[in-house]
């Protein structure tokens, strides 16, 4: 067991570190210079011997494995570095941008869960015939629905036609209503896809007919037989789903003009702000390894089978 820990947390480090010297040769090889964007402005008034002493500062004309190992040094002690544009600390902007898409991302994952449960839960035990066939054609549908597509019409329907949920100077609990709703969808679909067809699978399987001989009630045979083994193989798709909700957060940020991660990217790539986009590529691939390593450690607790392969193998 040990073993398996310590391999699995070995493998989100090498992850992690890829995504990180991926992403930083990537951004160097853009185009443009970040630097005369922001000060080769004549109402400045900056001569050229100035704007060297300020490339100097933010050392952009070192090397670039200078400039590789003095970042990836300051990010193993959590200093992100300036942003070229605010003038300000990096970590004080994340401190700033990233609890809003923390709430939008922990919601959105709960109303996807809830979501796909409940399309599960009909396409099985529905007392109606269509409902059972809408409830499992539900999923096909949810996945091919483009998200800018949806959360357009969440906003025309809920918002401009039945003037329910106010999208210019909502509530803070208001602004989040229909951006959790389009970010459940996407992530909901394949799960509730997914745990259909475990639940088909793990219905026809003989205990469940042993189990059904006996007495045991539908109801009593989805929660108690079938539930439990259905959910642990839908735990390594949704590790990959929930992995990829603060990028897909992003995005609707973008949409419904949210003060979060999406909006200071936004900015960034606009600006070629280097030391932000970095910033939030890694941290969007440490959420996303993060959430898949919590998945791999806790299936061998949830699944006695692979904890006794595990510690055969230790």
């Amino acid at each position: 067991m040990t073993r398996y820990v310590v391999g699995r947390i070995g493998q989100a480090l090498l992850v992690l570190w890829a995504a990180f010297t991926l992403s930083f040769i990537l951004l160097q090889a853009m185009p443009g210079d970040a630097v005369l964007i922001k000060f080769l402005n004549p109402e400045l008034g900056l001569s050229a011997d100035q704007i060297r002493e300020i490339r100097a500062a933010y050392a952009v004309d070192s090397g670039l494995s200078v400039q590789y190992a003095n970042t990836l040094a300051n990010f193993l002690q959590g200093d992100f570095g300036y942003s070229m544009q605010a003038g300000v600390p990096v970590a004080t902007q994340l401190a700033t941008n990233l609890p809003p898409t923390l709430k939008l991302a922990m919601l959105g994952a709960a109303a996807a869960v809830v979501l796909a449960v409940i399309i599960a839960f009909l396409s099985s035990m529905a007392p109606f015939a269509w409902i059972r066939n809408l409830a499992q054609s539900l999923p096909a549908l949810l996945i091919s629905v483009p998200v800018f597509w949806l959360a357009i019409i969440l906003i025309q329907i809920f918002s401009f036609r039945l003037k329910l949920v106010s999208v210019i100077n909502p509530g803070p609990w208001e602004s989040l209503i229909l951006p959790v709703a389009t970010l459940s969808v996407p992530i909901a679909a394949p799960l509730a896809q997914i745990l259909i067809r475990n639940i088909d699978e793990i219905r026809a399987r003989p205990f469940v007919g042993v189990a059904r001989a006996k007495g045991a009630s539908e109801i009593h045979l989805l929660w108690r037989h079938v539930a439990r083994n259905a959910l642990l193989p839908t735990l390594t798709i949704a590790g990959v789903l929930f992995g990829e909700l603060l990028a897909g957060a992003v995005i609707i940020e973008t949409v419904f003009g949210l003060n979060g991660i999406g909006g200071l990217t936004e900015r960034a790539v606009s600006n070629q702000d280097l030391s932000v986009l970095q910033a939030v590529v890694v941290i969007s691939a440490a959420a996303f390894v993060t959430i898949n390593l919590v998945v791999d450690l806790a299936y061998p607790l949830l699944d006695p089978r692979l904890r006794t392969r595990s510690g055969a193998l230790s």
